[in-house]
């Protein structure tokens, strides 16, 4: 296995002297689709930014591409033309007047001539449906619109990682669909995608890994598939078993579906019932179920 992030023992202290993370060690497989979960204060946000050196640990080390990362001025460039990140909140990382200005920060700094630049941000802008705002003023957006600029700007860079935190806050369903499907576009251009979320139904549904964060150290870290084994982990980060997991359990348990094969989301469990099978047995199991 390819490693593309790995945390040895890292520590963090916020300036104020809260811990951020206490001694957490993580491994992130490369062009893999990682889920970071856990309860607020966890150290989720606080581990995304160890991985593109915004922030700077107090101990331990955190390796990139199997690199220790550099933190001189010259080392952080590069990480982060490789690690893109999109914060929560992207009035956090708009600070351009209007959209084409905005996509068009980084590939700039980075020194490429006007025809590569003009070519990334309209790929960019084309990714994330935005090519009819490239004109429009920043603060005309709305939130959901923001956010993908955010992202556009991230792309346009081209990077190998992505990080997003809490990437679905605030989009309405649509717009978390959109999302999720750019998101496998990436994956399936080996971008290893990294994001943090409270929706473990949608960490189980999408993502390749699931690592469970509590009290800013990783408790868990494995395979989605490997969800239902993993139970004392999740007690551990108070992350409840996904609505899928659920619901198939008391399906077989009724004897209206095998065991086999895993089904992971609540789609899929109602599809593989038999056609036979009322929908009044299964939705009423599904509707108690529910988050």
């Amino acid at each position: 296995m390819s490693v593309m992030f790995e945390l040895q023992q890292v520590d963090y202290r916020y300036p104020d002297g809260r811990s951020g993370l206490q001694a957490c060690s993580m491994s992130l497989r490369r062009a893999g689709r990682h889920a970071i979960l856990g309860p607020n204060g966890s150290g989720k946000t606080t581990l995304l930014q160890h991985l593109n050196g915004l922030l700077r640990p107090a101990a331990g080390a955190v390796h990139v591409d199997g690199a220790l990362m550099d933190y001189r001025r010259r080392g952080l460039q590069v990480v982060r033309q490789q690690v893109g990140m999109v914060f929560q909140n992207p009035d956090r990382q708009l600070f351009s007047a209007h959209v084409y200005e905005d996509v068009s920060f980084g590939p700039l700094n980075l020194g490429l001539d006007e025809a590569t630049v003009r070519q990334r941000v309209a790929q960019a802008l084309e990714a994330v449906d935005m090519t009819a705002h490239a004109d429009r003023p920043v603060h005309e957006l709305s939130f959901g619109q923001k956010k993908r600029v955010c992202i556009a700007g991230v792309l346009a860079m081209q990077p190998r990682a992505l990080l997003l935190d809490e990437p679905m806050a605030g989009l309405d369903m649509p717009m978390q669909t959109e999302l999720a499907a750019l998101l496998d576009r990436l994956h399936a251009q080996d971008v290893t995608v990294v994001l943090s979320s409270h929706d473990m139904d949608f960490a189980y549904r999408w993502a390749d890994d699931i690592h469970l964060m509590a009290a800013g150290r990783c408790v868990g870290s494995f395979a989605a598939t490997a969800l239902p084994q993993n139970t004392d982990a999740l007690a551990a980060a108070a992350q409840p078993l996904p609505t899928a997991v659920r619901l198939h359990t008391a399906l077989v348990g009724r004897g209206l579906l095998p065991a086999h094969p895993l089904l992971r989301s609540v789609e899929d469990v109602l599809a593989a019932l038999p056609p036979s099978t009322p929908l009044t047995v299964a939705s009423p199991i599904a509707g108690k179920l529910a988050p």
